[in-house]
């Protein structure tokens, strides 16, 4: 099995006027909306951690996993 990261899509609604504004930086910046959204998203996991706002990993796989065994 291979090992590393791999990419995963979901879906996310926005406000007509923030995608508007996506739309338009994206464009500005020549690159795919989606491909602006993802970086824009990885921003703002990576300054949460940097804050501390960001939860344990283990603490949120342990509850991730607890989720499922319920399920």
């Amino acid at each position: 099995m291979m090992s590393g990261d791999v990419s995963k899509r979901f879906t996310v609604t926005l406000p007509d006027s923030v995608f508007e504004d996506l739309e338009v930086l994206a464009d500005a910046q020549g690159r795919p909306t989606a491909n602006l959204a993802a970086f824009l998203i990885e921003i703002g996991i990576k300054q949460a951690k940097e804050q501390g706002e960001f939860p344990d990993k283990q603490k949120n796989s342990s509850t991730a996993k607890k989720v499922k065994e319920d399920a």
